[in-house]
C-alpha cells in the first residue's frame, strides 16, 4: 500500500448515460491537493454545488448508493470511489454535468482506465490511515446478512453471496491486496435477477439500463411472449436466453463475477469513510444499505479514536520530513536541533518526532543522578515543529526567520525521560496574517498528554532583520 498521499496528474474525463436517471453525463476527474479527499461537483447547477464524498450525505440506497449535499445530489457513487480506491487515489474533485456518474459498462473498468491514462502523482504527506483497532461489526438478521473489520495492517477484502439461485449458487470473492483491484475486480458488472426488471423499471430506475451495462440472471423458465416483453422493456429487437441462466447470452468475465462485484460495490461504498482503511473486512450477503450501515459505524469508531486526538507514528513509514531535509528549513543545529522527523504537514497541521536519549547533552548537567528532559525543551522542540509549519506557508522557508513571540497556558503533565519518543503536533488556530502565527501545541509519550501550549511566532524574511 502506498505511504504517501496521490493525486492525480493531469484531468481526464469519461462520458455515457446514468444506469438509473437515464441522463447523459460528462465526469471529469481533476487533481486535488493533499487532504482533500474525495469531492463531486455539480456544475451543471447554479453556484455549482460540491458534494464531499461522506457517509453521512447518504440520502438514498435504491440499488445503488446517492448522496447529498448543498442542494446537490449525486446518485450511484458507488463504481467511481471504487475505481479511486482501487488505485489508491486520495485526492480528487470530480466534476459532473448530471445527476449521475456514467454506468459505462456497469463496472469501475472505463473509470481505472481513464485515471491510469492521466497518470499519478504523489504528494508531500502521509495518507491518513484509520487501522480498525478492533473488532467491528455489522448484522441483520433478517436479511442473513453480516459484515466485519479486524485489526490488519494491510486492506484485505472478502465476500460471499448465496442468492439460493441454480445460476449463481453460493459465490466467494477476495482481495489480498489492493494492487489486484485493476485487473480483478474493476472489470467486473453489475448485475440484477430477471424477476427483479419490472419492479426496478415500475420504480422508476434502470432508466440507463442495458444488457451493455449489466447483467440480468434468468433463475427460472421464461416463455417467448415474455421474452418478447422483455425487448421492449429493454429497447431490443430481440432477447434470448440459451446459456449459463445468463439473458442474451453475455459472457462472464469470471465465473464469480457477480460476488466480485458485490465486493467492488463494498469498497465503493467504504470509502464514504473518507479515510483509506487497513483491516481485514469480511461480509456475507452484502448489500448498499449493510455497506453503508457499517460504514456509518467505522466512521463513528473513527470519530471515537479521533477525540483521543493522540497522533499515530509507524517508524517503519517514509516520513514527510527526514533530518536532512529539516536541517535545510530550519537554522538550527548540534546541539539545539531538537527534533527528528517529520511525519505529517498540511495546510494548518505538523506532527514531529522526538527520539529522547541518555546521550542528550544536557541530561550532563540537569538532574544528572535522575534524567528528566527539561520542560523548557520541550517547549523548544515543539515550537521548532511549530517552526516548520509556518516555513511551509512560504514558497522559500530558506529564507526567512521564526521567532517566537509568546506561550499561553503552558502545562507540563508527565515527565519526559530517555527513551522515550515524543510525538508533537501543532496546528494553527487561525490563518496566518502579516507574518503572525498562532498555533496550539499538544505533546504525546505513549498515546498520553504530556505537555501542551499556545504559541505565537513571527515570519520575518531575513533581508528584513
Amino acid at each position: 500500500m502506498n505511504d504517501k498521499q496521490h493525486t492525480i496528474k493531469s484531468p481526464v474525463t469519461v462520458s455515457g448515460i446514468g444506469l438509473h436517471t437515464g441522463v447523459v453525463a460528462n465526469m471529469t476527474f481533476l487533481p486535488a491537493p493533499v487532504n482533500h479527499g474525495y469531492k463531486f461537483q455539480r456544475v451543471d447547477l447554479p453556484g455549482q454545488p460540491i458534494v464531499d464524498a461522506d457517509v453521512d450525505n447518504v440520502v438514498d440506497l435504491s440499488r445503488g448508493t446517492t448522496i447529498e449535499q448543498n442542494g446537490a445530489r449525486i446518485n450511484t457513487v458507488e463504481h467511481t470511489l471504487a475505481a479511486l480506491v482501487g488505485l489508491e487515489i486520495d485526492n480528487v474533485l470530480i466534476q459532473l454535468d448530471g445527476p449521475e456518474p456514467p454506468i459505462m459498462d456497469g463496472s469501475s473498468i472505463t473509470f481505472v482506465r481513464a485515471l491510469m491514462d492521466a497518470g499519478f502523482e504523489e504528494q508531500n504527506a502521509l495518507r491518513n490511515f484509520f487501522e480498525i483497532p478492533q473488532g467491528i461489526s455489522f448484522k441483520d438478521s433478517a436479511r442473513e446478512v453480516e459484515l466485519a473489520a479486524l485489526p490488519l495492517d494491510d486492506y484485505r477484502v472478502t465476500v460471499m453471496v448465496d442468492y439460493n439461485s441454480p445460476v449463481l449458487g453460493s459465490q466467494h470473492a477476495s482481495i489480498t491486496n489492493i494492487n489486484q483491484f485493476p485487473d480483478e475486480i474493476a472489470p467486473c458488472r453489475t448485475f440484477c435477477f430477471l424477476h427483479e426488471l419490472e419492479m426496478l423499471f415500475r420504480q422508476n430506475l434502470i432508466k440507463g439500463g442495458d444488457l451493455d451495462n449489466a447483467i440480468v440472471v434468468v433463475d427460472r423458465v421464461v416463455q417467448d411472449d415474455e421474452l418478447d416483453h422483455l425487448a421492449r422493456l429493454l429497447n431490443k429487437p430481440k432477447v434470448e436466453v440459451k446459456k449459463e441462466g445468463i439473458l442474451n447470452n453475455t459472457e462472464l468475465r469470471f465465473k464469480n463475477e457477480p460476488a466480485r462485484h458485490k465486493l467492488l460495490d463494498l469498497i465503493g461504498d467504504l470509502a464514504l469513510v473518507g479515510r483509506p482503511l487497513k483491516g481485514q473486512i469480511l461480509a456475507a450477503r452484502p448489500g448498499h444499505a449493510a455497506n453503508v450501515a457499517f460504514a456509518k459505524k467505522i466512521k463513528k469508531a473513527m470519530q471515537e479514536a479521533a477525540i483521543k486526538n493522540v497522533p499515530v507514528y509507524d517508524p517503519r513509514r517514509e516520513p514527510v520530513m527526514d533530518i536532512n531535509r529539516i536541517t535545510q528549513t530550519l537554522p538550527h543545529r548540534y546541539p539545539f536541533l531538537l527534533i527528528d522527523k517529520i511525519i505529517h504537514l498540511d495546510e494548518t497541521t505538523v506532527t514531529g518526532i522526538k527520539n529522547v536519549t541518555i546521550n542528550e547533552p544536557f541530561f550532563q548537567g540537569h538532574f544528572p543522578n535522575n534524567p528528566v528532559m527539561p520542560g523548557v525543551l520541550q517547549i523548544e522542540a515543539m515550537a521548532q515543529t511549530g517552526g516548520i509549519l509556518v516555513l511551509s506557508t512560504v514558497p522559500d522557508p530558506e529564507n526567512y526567520w521564526t521567532y517566537f513571540l509568546g506561550i499561553e497556558k503552558c502545562r507540563f503533565r508527565k515527565k519526559v525521560l530517555p527513551g522515550d519518543t515524543i510525538i508533537f503536533k501543532c496546528e494553527l488556530m487561525a490563518p496566518v496574517k502579516r507574518g503572525i502565527a498562532k498555533m496550539m501545541g499538544q505533546a504525546f509519550v505513549g498515546g498520553k498528554v504530556v505537555m501542551e501550549a499556545e504559541m505565537s511566532a513571527s515570519i520575518v524574511r531575513k533581508e528584513n532583520v
